[in-house]
Formats: structure tokens, C-alpha cells, sequence
């Protein structure tokens, strides 16, 4: 199987279970810090870029976007997003028009890319100039310490979701080959902006206090 068709079948098993809000703190954690850079989409056209059940869906339309696109692979991920026009289609060939987008948002999606650098220039291609893409991701030193991306599906068993690691270098090197101006980088540190009580969350902080453990980024075209 490939690394494709094994992420999609890991969402495929997960979607059952995934809601369209932060259903854990990690997620809340990533959203806040998303929205301390969220840029100002009312009367714009906003493409949820690997939107999952639609989480961003939702803020962009509640935020007054004038149109929402999102857009996933998973088509059990996709029957859950409840607004917006749904489009399956993988992230790395976009089915869109140079420009049509006025903001992309994407989050915890960038480590299920092929690559990097393709991931970016699609995004600059269907963004107009001026645009506007925020994206998150799990942080790559947070994968090179040993964590994973996993979750418990119906029957409570442990399945792992395939995850590439971009340096953070790289990741900044392919927005500026796709022709985007980085404006901000922020990293979410375990025991700081993520700090929330879970079972089993006293240890954790103690083991991994100060790790980044999500990238976010905020680029212009």
C-alpha cells in the first residue's frame, strides 16, 4: 500500500469520529494560535485546503467569507463538513483556476503532502496576488523527538496516520520558490500555549515541556 492510500484509508477509519470542531487539546491549542493570525476573509473568496470534517469551514463562513471551497480527499471526511461547496480532489493537483482564491486556510494537513515544494506552488497558483495563505502543521521537531500522529477508532484500537517531516527551513524556502512572502512563523510549545489538562497530561508535560509541537505560518502572495 502506498503512503497515499495508507492516509486515506487511516481517514477513512477515523471519520466515524472526527467532529467538525477541535475535539482534543493539541487541536485547541493549533486553532487559537491559527486565529491569533487569521486574516480578515469577510466578502472573500476561502479555500479549506485538506479540510477535514470542516472545522475551518465553519470560521470562514462565520467569519463572512463570501464563498467557501473545501476541499479533501476523504470523501467520509467531506459528507461531515456542513457548509460551504464540497470538492473532492487531492491537494497536490488543485481543480481550481489560476486566482481564484482570495485566502487559503489549511490545517494539520502539509505533513500528508508528497512534497513540500509542489504543495506550495499549487496553493500560489490558485491564490490571487495579494492573497492569503495560513496553514498549520505538527511541528517536524516534534516528529523527529518520536511523537505520531494517532487517534482510537470504533473498536478503541490505536491507528497510527502517516506523516512526512519538512523542516521548518524548507518549509519557509518552498513559499518563497512558489513566490509567497512569509509574514509570520509561530510554534506551539508543549506546557506554554499548550497546556490544557488531559488523562495522562502531567507526565507528558514533564517529559516534553518546551517542545514546538505545531507550526503555524502566515504567507502573502
Amino acid at each position: 500500500m502506498t503512503v497515499a492510500a495508507e492516509t486515506l484509508a487511516a481517514y477513512e477509519r477515523w471519520a466515524p469520529l472526527y467532529p467538525p470542531v477541535p475535539h482534543n487539546p493539541l487541536m485547541r491549542a493549533e486553532q487559537q494560535a491559527m486565529r491569533e493570525f487569521w486574516p480578515n476573509v469577510a466578502g472573500l473568496r476561502a479555500l479549506d485546503l485538506a479540510c477535514g470534517s470542516g472545522r475551518y469551514s465553519r470560521l470562514l463562513a462565520d467569519a463572512n467569507a463570501a464563498e467557501v471551497v473545501a476541499l479533501d480527499f476523504c470523501v467520509p471526511m467531506l459528507m461531515q463538513v456542513p457548509i460551504g461547496n464540497r470538492v473532492c480532489a487531492s491537494m497536490m493537483h488543485l481543480p481550481f483556476a489560476a486566482g481564484t482564491f482570495d485566502v487559503v486556510i489549511s490545517g494539520l494537513a502539509l505533513g500528508h503532502a508528497a512534497d513540500v515544494y509542489p504543495w506550495m506552488a499549487e496553493i500560489a497558483r490558485v491564490l490571487r496576488t495579494g492573497g492569503t495563505l495560513l496553514y498549520s502543521d505538527f511541528h517536524p521537531e516534534a516528529a523527529r523527538a518520536g511523537l505520531t500522529r494517532s487517534f482510537k477508532d470504533q473498536d478503541e484500537q490505536t491507528c497510527s496516520v502517516p506523516h512526512r517531516d519538512f523542516p521548518v527551513a524548507v518549509q519557509l524556502d518552498a513559499a518563497s520558490a512558489a513566490g509567497l512572502r512569509v509574514q509570520a512563523v509561530h510554534e506551539v510549545r508543549v506546557g506554554m500555549e499548550l497546556r490544557e489538562a488531559f488523562a495522562g497530561s502531567e507526565d507528558f508535560y514533564q517529559r516534553w515541556n518546551g517542545l514546538p509541537i505545531v507550526l503555524v505560518v502566515r504567507a502573502n502572495k
